[in-house]
């Protein structure tokens, strides 16, 4: 693939050689578990009608090589991409295994993701295809359809309208399979970056099924596992940690809940004998807030992990008594690096780290800001390389320089300590980025939409501490002529395409912004005027 930096040779002949790294590709994940679970139940959920539906394993491969042959009477190739933006329903994983099937590559975006987003994923990916629901929590998708290249092929599950029905793919038989290599891309992630674009993380087949069978492994996952999949499916987080990979790795059955609320969620695991699901903190204090005044049964509920920011002591010790289950704390990115705090673990563990690695061959530094190592226990910046983690993003050649060490390590943009026994403790965050709720906000691709506003001269993002979200954003903004309201200014960005996690919170209009010594918005003495104004309002 173009602009996919590849392993180094002795690096993938290691992993190779230790066996992280096998032949097996995304192509055959799913016909090699059907061969083997042919009638298990793969998959239950909703579809683009609402009904519900359930498929064996059989099922799901019949239904991928149906819609595999539909897209490659589209003229999908192996190698092309195509963004792939569909909620948690039981499309979502015919489509991605209909790609996989003919060697094309997923661009996963998120439900949350508006005309902004989705039209520079299909711009800088060059994709040929766009896939999406008719509509899904009160959003009309096919408005993001409507501002695209009309050479685009647009594949609606669900009510068409003026493109193509995804029921009309299913037409085709199936299709011829062009082979791939497990050392090549098998879809594009998306990193949240600290930039005003996203960067586009290449997986390879090798390094992305090598995390996934370690996952299930460490997650205790079999046959008999039900996993709830209330997360967006195309999260790094459910996808693989051990998420819904590991799930049909291992040939247990996926549940996808149409939404995370505890009412929806508490009635599922009770229905379909959940024993495993994944939360971000935020909705885990929900499910905590939510579980005294419910009566569902949850006994089947064995493992819930948290990840995707951190979750706090306190609120960590509520859950085994709360909700009669194990925690498991996972903190990972979609560039590589995957730590669990392991099943067996004592509670003090489990309750106060983020996990350790997944693979002895995980190498993982913590430096100062001058890039020296520091001391066990010291807090620095969380550098890592290893069999999982890519060494560049797709096509960011001057990022890279800056995102990854001359010797390949990743700069991750976490600060962290390590304990005695290489668990790690995440402090903070390094890179000018806020994780609002597991969401990762890039403060200047807000700020570039908020100066374009006509009376707005300048803007700037800051986060705020939240005990809910973990941070919440403001925009401080100078205006030019009439200050705009807040009111109107959210109005703006979301009118604009922006996703609603990305419009900040608050909005403070400034007469200046403090500066630098250099000349630079002090992003630190705004964060602290917030932080005193925000005293006062609470006091």
């Amino acid at each position: 693939m173009p602009d996919h930096i590849p392993f180094p040779a002795e690096f993938a002949a290691r992993y190779r050689a230790a066996g992280y790294w096998t032949n097996e590709t995304f192509q055959e994940f799913l016909p090699r578990r059907a061969d083997r679970f042919a009638d298990h139940i793969a998959v239950i959920g909703r579809d683009a009608t609402g009904t519900e539906r359930a498929l064996t394993y059989l099922e799901l491969t019949t239904s991928a090589e149906r819609i595999a042959g539909g897209f490659a009477r589209l003229g999908i190739r192996t190698g092309d991409r195509v963004v792939v933006q569909l909620p948690n329903i039981v499309e979502f994983m015919e489509v991605v295994f209909a790609l996989f099937r003919l060697g094309a590559l997923p661009v996963f975006a998120l439900p949350a993701h508006r005309s902004a987003e989705i039209g520079f994923f299909c711009e800088f990916a060059e994709t040929k295809a766009y896939v999406i629901a008719d509509q899904y929590g009160g959003f009309d998708y096919r408005e993001i359809a409507r501002t695209l290249p009309s050479t685009l092929h647009v594949v609606v599950a669900g009510d068409a309208g003026d493109f193509l029905a995804l029921s009309g793919l299913r037409a085709a038989g199936p299709s011829d399979v062009t082979h791939v290599d497990a050392e090549t891309v098998a879809f594009l992630q998306l990193s949240g970056g600290t930039t005003g674009t996203p960067k586009l993380i290449p997986r390879t087949h090798a390094d992305y099924l090598y995390s996934v069978r370690e996952s299930a492994a460490i997650c205790g996952v079999s046959s008999a596992t039900r996993m709830l999949v209330v997360l967006p499916a195309a999260h790094n987080f459910p996808m693989s940690s051990p998420g819904f990979l590991g799930v049909l790795h291992a040939g247990g059955t996926v549940v996808l809940a149409p939404d995370p609320s505890p009412s929806t969620a508490f009635s599922m695991i009770e229905r379909h004998r959940i024993t495993m699901t994944s939360l971000v903190p935020p909705l885990a204090l929900t499910w905590l807030a939510a579980r005294k005044n419910s009566s569902a049964d949850l006994s089947s509920l064995e493992v819930l992990q948290v990840g995707g920011a951190k979750f706090t002591e306190e609120a960590a010790r509520r859950v085994t008594p709360e909700l009669g289950c194990t925690l498991q704390q996972v903190f990972g990115m979609a560039e590589g690096l995957v730590n669990y705090t392991r099943l067996d673990d004592p509670e003090d563990v489990i309750v106060t780290t983020q996990g350790c690695p997944i693979s002895p061959d995980d190498e993982v530094r913590v430096v100062d800001d001058a890039g020296c190592d520091v001391r066990t226990g010291e807090v620095g910046h969380l550098l890592t390389r290893g069999p999982y983690t890519i060494r560049g993003y797709y096509n960011a050649a001057e990022h890279n320089k800056t995102a990854f060490t001359e010797d390949g390590f990743y700069r991750t943009g976490d600060i962290v300590r390590l304990t005695e026994d290489g668990y790690i403790v995440v402090e903070g965050r390094s890179k000018d980025q806020i994780n609002r709720g597991g969401e990762k906000i890039a403060a200047e691709k807000v700020e570039n939409h908020l100066v374009a506003h006509p009376n707005v001269l300048d803007a700037a993002i800051v986060s705020i501490p939240d005990a809910y979200l973990g941070e919440r954003t403001c925009a401080f903004v100078v205006a030019d002529g009439e200050p705009p309201s807040p009111i109107a200014l959210k109005s703006f960005l979301r009118g604009r395409g922006l996703a609603g996690y990305k419009v900040p919170d608050l909005v403070q209009v400034v007469p200046e912004f403090p500066v630098t010594s250099v000349g630079k918005i002090s992003r630190a003495e705004l964060r602290r005027a917030l932080t005193r104004s925000w005293e006062k309002v609470k006091s």
